[in-house]
C-alpha cells in the first residue's frame, strides 16, 4: 500500500485516501490528475472498500479510458475484471444492450456516427419533400442533438415561431425513422439511457446499489444531460447512494460550443454538499515563468473555484513576445525561431504552432512549406486539402481549363443544382462515346438532365468571361460568390469556419500576386497568373502531411491542443477580435471562455513559450488593423522578453518601435516627399484609429510605410498603399 502512495505529493495522496464521501478535485494543468484517478481506484480495491464490479469510471475519450485501465492493472496483482471504465456513450451503450427491451430498442440496434446521422437526415428530408435549403441537413442535425443533450424530446420543446415548429416536426419524424430502422445516434444513447433509469425503478435501483464508487474525469466538460445521468446513478446524493469522486479544472472548460457546462462543478459542490474540495496545484510540466504568466491571465476571470499553479522546476526562460508589422512577417519570424531551435538540437515534433482559428494556418503553412520544414496539422487537414478550398479550386481550374474532368465532377452538383448520379453517368457515357471532355459532351445530351447540365456549363463559361480582366484576388472572390459556395456555407452552422477559409483563399491570391509582381512576372494575363496560382496550390497540397514517423512541427488550433504538451509552443495571432474572438465580446460568458482558452494554450508549453501578434492582418479577404490582445496585457512585463526591436510593453495599445531604427527612418524620410503629398510631422486621419501624427517613414513604392502616433490607439507602422490615410 505504501508503494501506491510513494510517488504522490501530499495533495494527491489526500485525494486518493478520501473517505467514503463525495469529493471534488480541482486538478490544474499538468498536476497528475490521471495518476490520482487510477491510484484512487487501486487504493479502494486494495483496501477492500470496493469490489471491481462496484466501481464505475467515466471519461470522455476511448484513449483515456484505455490508459486508465492499463494503469490500474499495472498497480494491482490481479486483473480488476468487472469494473466499468469507459466514455459516457460507451457505458450507456453497454447498459442499453443489457436492457434493450425495457429501453424500447431492438436486440441488435445499430449506432449512427455523425456522418451516418447526417445521411439519415438527408434521406428524411428527401422522403418528406422538405426544402433542404430552408432546413439545411447539418443545421437540423445540430438542432436535434442540442435538444437531446438538454434532455428534450420534441413534445417538450415550445416552438417560438413557425420555423421552429417545423423543425420540431422534423425532429419527431427523425425519431420515428430511427425507431423503424433500429438505429440510435450518439446523443440518443445518453438520452435513452437516462430515460430508462429515470422511469424504471428496479433497473435504477439495481445500478445504484451495484456502483458504490463513481469516478468522473474531465468533469468540467460535462453537459446538462451527462450531469443528470451521473446524479441519477448516484441517487442524487441521498443517503446510501454512490460516492461521486469528480476530477476537473474549471479554468480549462473550453467546450461550451459542444454543450459543456462549467457551472456543473459549482452545482455539484452545492447539491451534493461536498466537504472535500482538494486543489492539485503542483505542476509537473512547465517552468515557473510560464505558470506565473498563465496564473496572471486566468485570475482576471470571475466566479472561479480558484487555484494557483506552481512548480519546483525553476523559473526557466522568459516568455518571448514579438509584434510583427504583418501576418506574413509574423509567420517568417516564427519559422526563423523554429529553425534556430532545431539548430540548437530541438526535435521538430516537440514544437507546436497554435492558432485560434483554422483559417490562420494558411500563411503559416505557406512559410513552413517554403522553408522546407516538415509539418503536420493535428486534428485537421492542411489548408489546400480542406473541402471548401478544394471546391473553390475546382471552379478555378475549370476557368483555366474547361476540359478538367476531375474538377468538373467535383462541383457539377455542388452546391446542389439537381444533377444527380444518373445524369452524371449519362454525361460520362456521352463523353466516352464522343472521346471528349465532360464539358464538351454536355450540349449533346437531351431531356431533363441536359437542362441542368447546360446551366452549369453556361455558369463556367460566364465565369471565364466575367473574370478575364480581373486581378487574381478579385477573380477568386468573384468565383466564390457566383459559384454559390459562399451562400451554401452561409446557410449552415458549420459554415463559419469554412467561410473564413474561403476568405483566406482570397488572401492567398493577394500574397501570390504580390510575390509574382515582386518577381517581375507578367501580370497582363490574369488567367495565366491563375494557372500559376493553381499550380502553386497543387504543389502545397500535393506535398502530403508528414507521416507519424517523421520529425515534424505540430500545427493545431488551441482547442485541438488540450491534453497535449510540447517543449516549445508558439501562440500566434494574439489580437483583439481574433483572440479573443470577436464573437466572444458580445456573448454572455464568451470573454471568460476565451481567457480559459488562452490559459490552456499557455500551459501546453514545457520549456519555452512564444506569443506573437501583427499590426496588419489579412482576414476575410480584407486587410485589418487590430489592437493587440488584452491577454498580452495581462501577462506581467517582468516575465516577458520582448523580441521586437526597441519594443516596450505599452498597455492597451500595440508594441511601440523606437530607438535607432525609428531615428534612422526619420532622418531618411525628412529628406524626401511621401506618397500622397504627406510629410513627417503632418496630422493625418485614419478611418479606424482616428487622428494621429506622422513620426517616421521608410521604404518606397508599394512598400512605403509610415509610423503614426494615434494617441490612445497607440503608435503604429502602416503601409501607405493600404492605410487610407488622409491629411487632417
Amino acid at each position: 500500500m505504501s508503494d501506491l502512495l510513494a510517488c504522490l505529493n501530499p495533495q494527491q495522496a489526500e485525494a486518493v485516501q478520501l473517505p467514503d464521501q463525495h469529493a471534488l478535485v480541482l486538478a490544474g494543468a499538468g498536476s497528475g490528475k490521471t495518476r490520482v484517478l487510477t491510484t484512487r481506484i487501486a487504493w479502494l480495491l486494495n483496501h477492500g472498500l470496493a469490489s471491481p464490479s462496484g466501481i464505475l469510471a467515466v471519461t470522455f475519450t476511448n484513449k483515456a479510458a484505455r490508459e486508465m485501465q492499463t494503469r490500474i492493472e499495472a498497480m494491482l496483482s490481479a486483473s480488476p475484471r468487472g469494473m466499468w471504465i469507459g466514455t459516457f456513450h460507451g457505458l450507456c451503450n453497454r447498459l442499453l444492450r443489457a436492457h434493450h427491451h425495457d429501453a424500447g430498442l431492438a436486440p441488435l440496434f445499430q449506432i449512427l456516427d455523425t456522418a451516418d446521422q447526417l445521411s439519415a437526415i438527408k434521406r428524411l428530408l428527401k422522403t418528406l419533400n422538405a426544402d433542404d435549403e430552408r432546413f439545411p441537413p447539418r443545421d437540423l442535425l445540430y438542432f436535434i442533438n442540442a435538444h437531446k443533450e438538454a434532455g428534450q424530446r420534441p413534445h417538450a420543446i415550445e416552438p417560438v415561431d413557425d420555423y421552429t415548429r417545423r423543425r420540431v416536426a422534423l425532429y419527431q419524424e427523425y425519431e420515428a425513422q430511427c425507431q423503424r430502422e433500429s438505429v440510435v445516434d450518439f446523443a440518443e444513447l445518453l438520452l435513452r439511457c437516462y430515460e430508462l433509469l429515470q422511469r424504471n425503478e428496479p433497473i435504477r435501483r439495481h445500478y445504484q446499489q451495484r456502483f458504490r464508487y463513481i469516478l468522473v474525469d474531465e468533469f468540467q466538460d460535462t453537459n446538462v444531460l451527462q450531469y443528470r445521468w451521473l446524479k441519477l446513478l448516484a441517487a442524487n446524493g441521498e443517503e446510501g447512494g454512490a460516492a461521486l469522486f469528480c476530477v476537473g479544472d474549471d479554468d480549462q472548460s473550453i467546450y461550451r460550443f459542444r454543450g459543456a457546462e462549467v457551472g456543473n462543478m459549482r452545482d455539484f459542490e452545492h447539491e451534493f454538499h461536498v466537504r472535500h474540495l482538494i486543489r492539485l496545484e503542483q505542476n509537473y510540466r512547465s517552468h515557473g515563468n510560464i505558470l506565473d504568466a498563465a496564473n496572471a491571465v486566468i485570475c482576471n476571470n470571475g466566479n472561479r473555484l480558484g487555484k494557483n499553479l506552481w512548480t519546483d522546476r525553476g523559473a526557466g526562460e522568459p516568455i518571448r513576445v514579438f509584434e510583427a508589422m504583418s501576418d506574413g512577417d509574423e509567420a517568417r519570424w516564427i519559422v526563423e525561431e523554429i529553425q534556430a531551435l532545431v539548430r540548437d538540437g530541438a526535435m521538430r515534433a516537440d514544437i507546436a504552432l497554435l492558432y485560434r482559428a483554422n483559417a490562420q494556418s494558411r500563411i503559416l503553412e505557406h512559410q513552413l512549406f517554403s522553408s522546407g520544414i516538415p509539418y503536420r496539422v493535428h486534428g485537421g487537414l492542411r489548408f489546400f486539402e480542406r473541402q471548401e478550398i478544394k471546391h473553390a479550386l475546382a471552379y478555378l481550374r475549370l476557368i483555366a481549363n474547361a476540359g478538367d474532368d476531375t474538377a468538373f465532377m467535383r462541383v457539377v452538383n455542388f452546391p446542389a443544382r439537381g444533377i444527380g448520379a444518373r445524369s452524371q453517368e449519362s454525361l460520362q457515357d456521352a463523353a466516352r462515346d464522343g472521346k471528349s471532355s465532360l464539358h464538351a459532351a454536355a450540349p449533346r445530351l437531351s431531356g431533363k438532365s441536359a437542362a441542368a447540365l447546360g446551366h452549369f456549363v453556361r455558369l463556367i463559361e460566364d465565369l471565364r468571361c466575367e473574370t478575364e480582366a480581373l486581378p487574381l484576388p478579385e477573380l477568386v472572390a468573384h468565383v466564390i460568390e457566383r459559384s454559390g459556395l459562399r451562400a451554401h456555407y452561409q446557410a449552415g452552422k458549420e459554415g463559419q469556419d469554412r467561410l473564413e477559409n474561403l476568405d483566406e483563399l482570397i488572401n492567398a491570391a493577394v500574397n501570390f500576386r504580390a510575390e509574382a509582381q515582386a518577381g517581375a512576372e507578367a501580370l497582363a494575363q490574369p488567367h495565366a497568373l491563375l494557372a500559376d496560382f493553381l499550380n502553386h496550390a497543387s504543389l502545397e497540397a500535393g506535398d502530403h502531411q508528414a507521416g507519424a514517423e517523421t520529425d515534424a512541427v505540430q500545427l493545431m488550433t488551441v482547442h485541438a491542443a488540450k491534453g497535449l504538451e510540447f517543449d516549445a509552443v508558439f501562440l500566434s495571432g494574439l489580437e483583439e477580435e481574433l483572440f479573443p474572438h470577436g464573437n466572444s465580446l458580445t456573448e454572455s460568458g464568451g470573454l471568460e471562455e476565451e481567457r480559459r482558452l488562452m490559459y490552456v494554450a499557455m500551459t501546453r508549453a514545457r520549456e519555452r513559450l512564444y506569443l506573437s501578434c501583427a499590426q496588419i492582418r489579412a482576414l476575410h479577404g480584407q486587410t485589418h488593423y487590430h489592437l493587440r490582445s488584452r491577454f498580452l496585457d495581462e501577462v506581467p512585463a517582468a516575465l516577458v522578453k520582448f523580441l521586437t526591436p526597441g519594443a516596450h510593453h505599452a498597455r492597451g495599445g500595440m508594441f511601440v518601435s523606437g530607438g535607432g531604427r525609428a531615428a534612422a527612418a526619420l532622418a531618411t524620410a525628412v529628406q524626401r516627399d511621401l506618397p500622397g503629398g504627406l510629410r513627417i510631422g503632418q496630422n493625418v486621419r485614419h478611418p479606424r484609429f482616428g487622428l494621429g501624427v506622422i513620426l517616421a517613414a521608410e521604404g518606397a513604392g508599394s512598400e512605403a510605410k509610415v509610423q503614426v502616433n494615434f494617441g490612445d490607439a497607440g503608435v503604429k507602422w502602416l503601409f501607405l498603399s493600404l492605410a487610407k490615410l488622409e491629411a487632417a
